[in-house]
């Protein structure tokens, strides 16, 4: 079981440090939700200029974070 953000944007990830080898973190789980295989979720969730075309049809699974991520 993994998580679906819902909400993947540049403003929610974070450097741990400032060196050039920093992990990322990444932050802000407010609308996740448990992926739930084969189920189709149909919340309207997420930011304007990130959101994928399937989440404003109401209609979309776990693919929809790499649409975000670009």
């Amino acid at each position: 079981m993994g998580v679906m953000p819902r909400d993947l944007k540049p403003e929610n990830f974070l450097l741990v440090n400032r060196g050039e080898d920093s992990p990322l973190k990444a932050t802000d789980f407010g609308v996740s939700v448990f992926i739930e295989e084969g189920k189709v979720y149909r919340d309207i969730v997420g930011s304007a200029y990130y959101v994928a075309p399937e989440v404003l049809g109401r209609s979309y699974g776990k693919d929809i974070d790499v649409w975000s991520a670009g």
